[in-house]
């Protein structure tokens, strides 16, 4: 093999390693975490069968017709990502209370499509929506 013919395919190797790579430090530099403010806020609202009952129902309103009436996620549509499974214990964007109620009422901006919904919930009825998505995740 000649050196022009080697180079050339040395090159073709890089280039084909490039999108995955590219798209795995995208995603990692992109990718949301938690946040350390809001994970210190405390459920004011005791996880009582009527916080998890009115959250369900809050839930069944707002929520399912994106993360599916069982809470386990949707489908990509329009080019926007899947809703997440909220049963599981994968919580990008925090998993304490605090953070959970954050997402909900100041929603995912700009790209992950997740709208705030503090102009149409009270607190107490976004605490409840916790309460019902603990009900349904994972046990600790």
């Amino acid at each position: 093999m000649r050196n022009s013919q080697m180079r050339r395919l040395v090159t073709i190797s890089c280039l084909a390693m490039l999108p995955p790579l590219l798209s795995a430090a995208v995603a990692t530099a992109q990718r949301p975490t938690g946040n350390p403010e809001a994970a210190k806020v405390k459920n004011p609202v005791s996880a009582s069968a009527e916080s998890t009952a009115a959250g369900q129902k809050t839930f069944q309103r707002y929520c399912r017709g994106c993360h599916g009436a069982d809470g386990k996620g949707g489908t990509e549509r329009e080019g926007q990502p899947a809703p997440p499974n909220l049963t599981d214990d994968v919580w990008e964007h925090g998993s304490t209370d605090g953070e959970i109620f954050k997402v909900i009422a100041k929603g995912i901006a700009p790209d992950l499509f997740m709208e705030p919904y503090e102009d149409r919930l009270s607190d107490e009825e976004i605490w409840n929506v916790v309460n019902y998505l603990r009900s349904i995740g994972p046990k600790k």
